[in-house]
C-alpha cells in the first residue's frame, strides 16, 4: 500500500466511510465509484484479517457514518 493511503485501515476499522474514500480518491485520482469498490474490498480483507479491531459488528458498520 502506498505512503498516501497509509491510514486507510484504521479509517476503515473506525468506520470513517467519508474519509477513506476521500484519501483513495485523492491517492489514486480515480472515480468515486473506483474508490468505493477499493473501500468495500479493503474493509472485507480487514473483516477477515483483523476482526478483533472491530468496535461494530458487520451489522452495524454503516449506521451513523
Amino acid at each position: 500500500m502506498s505512503d498516501e493511503l497509509a491510514g486507510l485501515d484504521e479509517l476503515v476499522i473506525r468506520g470513517q466511510t467519508i474519509r477513506g474514500i476521500k484519501l483513495i480518491k485523492d491517492a489514486f485520482e480515480c472515480t468515486i465509484h473506483e474508490a468505493l469498490d477499493f473501500y468495500d474490498d479493503r474493509y472485507r480483507r480487514l473483516r477477515q484479517t483483523r476482526p478483533d479491531d472491530f468496535a461494530k459488528s458487520h451489522e452495524e458498520y454503516g449506521e451513523g457514518s
